[in-house]
């Protein structure tokens, strides 16, 4: 089925007749799941630093721009998955990071922020990854991010720091992570790592699949065996710069297109699977204050959401948890004529595209010229002014985490997109969660960050291979 047709698949209803003949009762737009035997799949989707107003303007944009929803609030529209409400603080902080976050999932435990599967006590709890492979699943991880990166990490690997990013490239291999799609050649390349080691020699000698393409990947039939992608030397490219950029275009996949990949091939097992899917990238944007990066890299994680929810929907044997670790920086659209904010979609690049390309030493014709064709908007003199102050470092806000260039670029964007920020950081607020299929009956109302661990290994039937190891054990 090809992409366009995966999203006509969900925008014309079909997915409500699939469900209703799933086991789920659709009634006055509430929904009454009758989960049926044990969990055999599991797909994680995580939309990284997701806010309300960033899933809100996703769904806005696809609306006014597209004609129809986006697939998240589409199934909530319809009532075909569940809403919870969910606390994700970590052990030290109100406010958690992506790797205590995705650690309170990965093992059930929280941990302090920073630290991977390692709770204060010293103590290396055995993560989701490892736990579904003793029990015969495969297992896998697919990220715009580095795949090393704190989300993925926080399902497989134990290591004091989420910066260790080539020990935890090491434990993927050690613990057999099935099937790798994500960014982070750093960490794999004997050119990059401290210790000269060519991970990708390793993970091919181990049987793998190693591709740094996109025509690499496609061609080395990823549907089959173990397969590790690596498309970037850090994070893959923003989504809106992606679809602008020929070059990224042919060479690095889509996060749907990474999807149904890693589905295709971690079905085969016919144990099952565990996968968690990351949008990083709308983390990266929402730090940066990037209302073009946010949404754009938003709705490429709504199009992963859907190849997921292809898979799932016909079947009565997957469980799919659609969540964030946490909001950032809590972006809006304020009242404004509504064409200021559909002009975000007609954007050529991300502001951190713009910023890329200038220094304190740029003229206000190089600021007005870079942000003109990245936004198609005239940029007055006075913004680029501004911007410039803030490049040389003599900009000051009255909030000061507000005084930089990509706070001071968001800003000035919002005076004519009308979408602004409460700050450039993670933020304490309940986050979003939907759920589907069997397990997810105890997953609605407010939910504690924990709990899904214990619901996913009860679901699945695995909880007899959480033993407690140490780390060479796990």
């Amino acid at each position: 089925m090809s992409h366009q047709s995966r999203r006509d698949f969900l925008k014309t209803g079909a997915l409500s007749t699939i469900l209703l003949g799933s086991g789920i009762a659709l009634a006055g737009g509430c929904s009454a799941v009758q989960s049926r035997g044990k969990t055999k799949n599991v797909i994680f989707l995580v939309s990284d630093g997701m806010s309300a107003g960033t899933l809100t303007m996703a769904d806005l944009m696809m609306r006014r721009r597209d004609g129809y929803p986006s697939n998240w609030v589409k199934m909530l529209q319809e009532g075909t998955i569940r809403r919870g409400l969910m606390d994700m603080a970590s052990a030290n902080r109100i406010v958690t990071d992506s790797a205590a976050a995705a650690v309170s999932w990965g093992c059930g435990h929280r941990v302090n922020n920073g630290s991977l599967n390692i709770t204060p006590d010293g103590i290396h709890r055995k993560p989701l990854l490892p736990i579904f492979r003793d029990a015969g699943r495969s297992t896998g991880l697919v990220t715009t991010a580095e795949i090393t990166h704190a989300t993925p990490a926080g399902f497989a690997a134990n290591v004091e720091s989420r910066a260790m990013g080539e020990e935890i490239a090491e434990q993927y291999l050690q613990r057999e992570v099935d099937f790798l799609l994500g960014g982070g050649n750093r960490h794999y390349h004997s050119d990059q790592r401290e210790d000269g080691i060519d991970l990708y020699e390793k993970h091919r000698q181990a049987g793998y699949l190693v591709a740094r393409t996109k025509s690499e990947l496609m061609n080395g039939n990823p549907a089959e065996g173990k397969v590790l992608g690596v498309f970037s030397d850090s994070h893959v490219p923003y989504t809106l710069d992606h679809l602008n950029t020929p070059e990224d275009l042919q060479n690095v996949p889509t996060l749907a297109e990474m999807t149904d990949l890693a589905i295709q091939n971690l079905s085969k097992n016919p144990n099952g699977f565990i996968l968690q899917v990351e949008g990083g990238r709308v983390d990266h944007a929402a730090h940066s204050n990037d209302a073009g990066g946010l949404i754009f890299d938003q709705i490429a994680f709504d199009d992963a959401i859907g190849i997921a929810m292809e898979f799932a929907a016909n079947r009565d044997d997957t469980l799919v948890i659609i969540t964030t670790d946490h909001g950032n920086a809590n972006p809006g659209f304020n009242s404004a004529p509504d064409e200021d904010f559909d002009s975000i979609g007609n954007f050529r690049h991300t502001a951190n595209w713009i910023r890329s390309g200038l220094n304190r030493d740029s003229s206000i014709s190089d600021i007005r010229e870079r942000f003109e064709y990245a936004t198609r908007l005239e940029m007055e003199r006075e913004h680029a002014e501004i911007y410039r102050e803030a490049a040389r470092g003599d900009y000051r806000a009255a909030y000061s985490r507000m005084n930089g260039t990509s706070a001071v670029l968001g800003q000035i964007l919002a005076n004519y997109t009308h979408v602004n920020w409460v700050g450039g950081s993670h933020t304490a607020d309940y986050v979003e969660l939907a759920t589907f299929g069997p397990g997810s009956e105890a997953l609605e109302g407010f939910v504690i960050n924990t709990q899904l661990f214990d619901v996913i290994t009860e679901s699945a039937g695995v909880k007899e291979f959480i033993e407690e190891k140490t780390e060479a054990d796990v």
